[in-house]
């Protein structure tokens, strides 16, 4: 599995599998490796940033930043096991835990204040002042919370 020029094999597969705890069946798992192949345009074995940002749909993303510093340099287990959290074969706890590290925007295990604040500049940009995020912050969200990860 470490060059993508070659293929998966059954072992390859199962191992992907056990390590996304079966969030994708077989085949899935080989039209993921299709497009992981797609995407990997070196052919090195590793995604990066820049070769995330060619998909249109990822760069139009107002959190794709957020998503890029859990994104940067994956090879193909840890995509898999990244794009694992949008499967519906997924845990609650699991979605969780990954919509967390999304929000966590300073990686000290809380989402905080300024966490919320950093989020609304992404999501609303030039649509709402800071004034105004400010005020919904305040208002709204001034909260921490913790999720335990494993």
């Amino acid at each position: 599995m470490g060059s993508t020029s070659s293929m998966l094999t059954q072992y390859d597969i199962e191992e992907v599998q056990d390590h996304c705890n079966h969030a994708f069946s077989q085949q899935e798992i080989v039209s993921l490796y299709h497009r992981f192949c797609q995407l990997d345009r070196n052919g090195g074995g590793f995604v990066s940033a820049d070769e995330f940002m060619s998909v249109p749909e990822f760069a139009v993303n107002p959190l794709s930043q957020r998503l890029l510093r859990m994104l940067d340099g994956l090879n193909f287990k840890e995509f898999v096991a990244f794009l694992s959290a949008f499967s519906p074969r997924t845990s609650l706890q699991e979605k969780i835990e990954f919509i967390f590290r999304v929000y966590d925007t300073d990686c000290n295990g809380k989402v905080a204040f300024d966490d919320i604040l950093s989020i609304l500049r992404d999501l609303t940009g030039s649509f709402m002042t800071e004034q105004q995020r400010q005020i919904i912050g305040n208002s709204e969200l001034k909260m921490e919370v913790e999720v335990p990860i494993d």
